[in-house]
């Protein structure tokens, strides 16, 4: 399978969500096995951030990046609609500290961005999952299971009569998540949302970019898109996480209860029980070429992908390898 990046600069305006602040991004073409970087427009020097794993410094609310005084937050949204449209090189600008949320989907970045892939005649690395993985923390569980695709099942619980409890599952490639996850919105209770405003977050929020439950159920005129438009909406954040491993998934991915600090944990667990995958080449026929991660650990092109040395998990946390 070749990698892909876009035909030309796609540019999108609108605010952050938390921040309320205004910002335009712009996603960029960038040369095979560059990886996803986000560079600040609005700071000095050279603020550029890999889209890694190892760069994550805040997983309340939304999945930010951080490194030294450069933040960028909110990134999950649009690394699912790159990950979901299998774009794998961009460089990602902006003017400001947050992503704009859009209408609280992909949808809008997956509009523009399906129209201007562009491929790149390399091939693209990828994990494929060898042994069932995992990762619990009370009753939060992500697993990973061999499976010859890209697989993800959402199982969620709210003790609300709208959301009671959620599956969704979906075998993810280009056609499936343009219609079926893309435009799933994040979410949030009102009783919830009056509370973060009074701590200085969801300043952006409005019934324009996101479903707002009351007591007696969704308050948007317009209503639901789907009627799991929750359980799909995680699934879109699972996927936009999973982005940050550096390449894609092959295995299916079980989330329950999970959100992004779950996520998180789960991809650094997974790095470290590496008897579970593979590095693999797969050709434009399946074919596959297994490539041995100790070399993989010491070429430049490694050091995007997963990290080799890593430090141990909270004791809090069960782990549950192969």
């Amino acid at each position: 399978m070749w990698q892909h990046t876009v035909k030309k600069e796609i540019s999108f305006v609108g605010i952050g969500l938390h921040s309320g602040n205004p910002v335009k991004l712009t996603v960029k073409p960038a040369p095979a096995d560059s990886g996803i970087c986000f560079q600040r427009l609005d700071l000095a020097g050279d603020a550029v951030i890999n889209a890694s794993m190892h760069r994550v410094s805040d997983t309340a609310l939304a999945t930010t990046l951080g490194q030294g005084d450069v933040l960028v937050s909110t990134t999950e949204h649009l690394l699912a609609a790159l990950s979901g449209l299998d774009i794998d090189n961009v460089l990602v600008e902006l003017d400001n500290d947050e992503l704009p949320i859009m209408d609280g989907s992909a949808a809008p970045f997956v509009h523009l961005l399906k129209k201007n892939r562009k491929v790149q005649k390399v091939d693209r690395l990828m994990m494929k999952i060898t042994k069932s993985m995992t990762f619990q923390d009370g009753d939060i569980e992500v697993t990973v299971k061999p499976f010859d695709g890209f697989k993800v099942t959402s199982n969620i619980v709210f003790d609300h009569p709208v959301i009671d409890s959620q599956s969704y599952t979906v075998n993810v490639n280009f056609e499936t998540f343009a219609e079926e996850i893309a435009s799933a919105r994040t979410f949030g209770f009102l009783e919830q949302v009056e509370y973060l405003r009074a701590n200085g977050k969801a300043l952006g929020g409005s019934l324009d970019n996101a479903i707002v439950i009351d007591r007696d159920g969704v308050i948007n005129a317009e209503g639901l898109r789907f009627g799991d438009e929750f359980a799909r909406h995680k699934i879109l954040d699972v996927i936009g996480d999973l982005a940050l491993l550096g390449c894609p998934l092959l295995g299916h991915v079980i989330a329950t209860r999970a959100g992004h600090t779950q996520h998180v944990a789960f991809m650094k667990m997974l790095a470290e029980n590496q008897e579970c995958w593979q590095l693999v080449h797969r050709d434009e026929n399946g074919f596959e070429n297994v490539l041995d991660k100790v070399v993989m650990a010491t070429k430049a092109a490694g050091k995007k992908v997963l990290p080799f040395l890593l430090p141990p998990m909270p004791a809090t946390v069960q782990r549950v390898a192969c």
